[in-house]
């Protein structure tokens, strides 16, 4: 992993699953991160286990759907390390139900996090990696991201919508500015993604296959994957989910 040595990178959502253990694998491989979510205790337990390992950590209270918090997270981490090498928006939430249950407000927080929150976190960054000529912009969408599936619509759409986003910002910089982009879609992970499940439909439906999910470690190794290929080299996609389920 000689390539992820002293890159700085920022990672949302990093106060469990997925975002804690791509913050865990990055730090032992010698990159510095910057861990962002809403549980600032959580946060600060990650990184005195990391620095208890050896690695190197930051962490900022930061929540993806305010444009003013992300900001603010991209200052702490030129502030701390003066550079911002990778940023993986990992931050998602996931209340899925069916569309005749109406739940508007579930809507809007899928919209405001799963949309929104990437726009932001490339907004923060952006900026900073055009003026470097390079880095490194890592966004999970999700199998959902490429098949619907009955109760997933709103949040499916938000998974299409990351790859969109994702797609335009590769042929946008990946060619001027050396900026990378790149889509890592998990299938079912074992996170706490279907705590916001409110829908008792869809919370049953997730008691039953929940056992079936991977280690959020697999996804966080696709992810280590893409960012310690040289700079000539674009991983566009990689797509990761249960021998059980594919």
């Amino acid at each position: 992993m000689e390539n992820i040595q002293n890159k700085v990178v920022i990672i949302t959502g990093a106060s469990s699953g997925i975002g804690e253990a791509t913050a865990k694998l990055l730090a032992q491989s010698g990159a510095k991160v910057v861990l962002a979510a809403r549980r600032e205790e959580r946060l600060h337990t990650i990184v005195n286990e990391i620095k208890e390992g050896g690695g190197e950590a930051v962490s900022v209270k930061a929540d993806v759907a305010s444009a003013e918090d992300m900001q603010n997270l991209a200052k702490f981490a030129l502030s701390a390390y003066g550079r911002i090498d990778v940023l993986v928006n990992n931050a998602g939430v996931m209340p899925s139900s069916r569309m005749n249950e109406l739940r508007v407000d579930e809507w809007d927080h899928m919209i405001d996090v799963n949309i929104k929150g990437v726009l932001y976190g490339i907004a923060t960054v952006l900026p900073t990696m055009r003026e470097q000529r390079s880095g490194h912009i890592i966004n999970l969408s999700s199998t959902s991201g490429y098949q619907v599936s009955p109760t997933s619509a709103v949040y499916a759409a938000t998974k299409f919508a990351v790859r969109a986003i994702s797609e335009g910002l590769r042929l946008e910089e990946s060619a001027t500015s050396g900026i990378r982009s790149t889509v890592i879609a998990p299938g079912l992970t074992k996170t706490e993604l279907f705590d916001t499940i409110t829908s008792p439909e869809v919370q049953a439906i997730a008691n039953q296959i929940s056992g079936l999910g991977i280690s959020p470690n697999s996804i966080a190794r696709a992810i280590a994957f893409a960012i310690n290929e040289p700079d000539d080299t674009l991983i566009s996609e990689i797509m990761v989910r249960p021998t059980a389920l594919a």
